[in-house]
């Protein structure tokens, strides 16, 4: 029952967009990737590096990392071979980068290989861990029917109303699981798809986290944080352990056109999104999109009446829209995605496009 429920959880948008983006610049024909004058000969990596940082030290288009190394797509799914010490070395003839060794030949081609070395040493991530982290593991929508099943708090000690942090309360339904760490979450207002009027879920509204101090039915948890007022009915969701995105950034191998959907913090103001801001965008695991996959962020363009003609008369020029930025996909459900803001030069907002690089 419990894994049931957790397959059920679902990240959708808290508001989704209908249409189609219609207008936006098709995607480019593939070039050579394009070194930078100033890209360095040699690089050690340090605590902090990312994938996507250290090619954007070679190159302008970091999601091209792939042809950097000259991986395969097989390679690609564990890039996590590259540690704080190592020296890459960029050959300039082949525009392709290698790490520095001390055998014949002195450097070495990078490919998944198991390391005898201490496990304090960490390979570096695809993009920055810390920010991405919340959105691993907590669903932030539920289908339909998606918290029915799952654990519910069903009293509270010494039958308070209103549960803060610190208090004991009493679940039902966990029945043999073994997590000890859980998400307390409520159903929200319900998503209605615009062009269908279907319901595609419920936002799944995050209220702290519990901890089971004795197993049972009803089992006994304490509530070690809250963000909000918490009180019987509320649901569990077993916290689990977020997995860091393992993938190197490449560009699509199917066509994706799509919208942001939604924008979780990091922007300048309510509504805006801005360098390493978490969006959902309205293309998941249907429409091809996988994690490491890295999108361009387009403007809507506007339309100008044009000429001497006013009102009914006038003529109306399409203007195109402009591409701003990139965005790291790092996490795929079925019909949505979450991806990490990169590299953008104005803030990003809701509705708007997101293809192809």
């Amino acid at each position: 029952m419990l894994e049931l429920c957790r397959k059920s959880i679902t990240t959708l948008a808290f508001v989704l967009f209908a249409g189609v983006s219609t207008g936006v610049l098709a995607q480019a024909p593939r070039t050579p990737i394009a070194l930078k004058a100033d890209a360095p000969d040699r690089y050690i990596v340090v605590k902090g590096d990312t994938l996507w940082s250290i090619a954007q030290r070679y190159t302008d288009s970091p999601w091209r990392w792939s042809e950097l190394w000259n991986l395969n797509k097989d390679e690609i799914k564990n890039p996590h071979r590259i540690y704080p010490g190592n020296v890459i070395v960029l050959d300039r003839a082949r525009g392709r980068l290698a790490i520095e060794t001390g055998g014949p030949g002195g450097t070495v081609k990078l490919t998944p290989r198991v390391r005898a070395e201490s496990t304090a040493m960490v390979a570096i991530p695809s993009i920055p861990p810390a920010v991405i982290e919340p959105f691993l593991v907590r669903p932030l929508v539920v289908e339909p029917d998606g918290l029915a099943a799952a654990p519910t708090i069903v009293a509270a000690e010494e039958s308070r109303v209103i549960l803060e942090a610190g208090n004991r309360a009493f679940a039902r339904g966990m029945g043999a699981s073994t997590e000890t760490n859980w998400f307390i979450y409520r159903r929200g207002r319900p998503l209605v798809d615009p062009d269908t009027k279907t319901t595609l879920g419920f936002e799944a509204v995050y209220l702290g986290t519990a901890r089971v101090t004795r197993a049972g039915d009803p089992a006994v948890i304490l509530l070690t944080s809250v963000t909000q007022e918490v009180g019987v009915g509320d649901k569990l969701v077993a916290a689990g352990r977020p997995e860091i995105p393992a993938y190197a950034p490449r560009a699509p191998g199917v066509k994706v056109d799509g919208r942001v959907v939604s924008i979780y913090g990091g922007g300048t103001k309510l509504g805006e999104g801005g360098n390493q801001s978490v969006i959902s965008i309205n293309r998941g695991r249907a429409q091809g999109v996988e994690v490491g996959h890295v999108v361009a962020l387009y403007r809507p363009g506007g339309v100008v009446a044009e000429g001497p003609g006013r009102g009914a008369n006038a003529t109306v020029l399409a203007l195109p829209s402009e591409r701003y930025g990139l965005a790291f996909v790092f996490r795929v459900f079925d019909r949505v995605s979450y991806a990490l803001v990169m590299n953008v030069s104005k803030p990003v907002y809701t509705q708007d496009f997101v293809q192809n690089p």
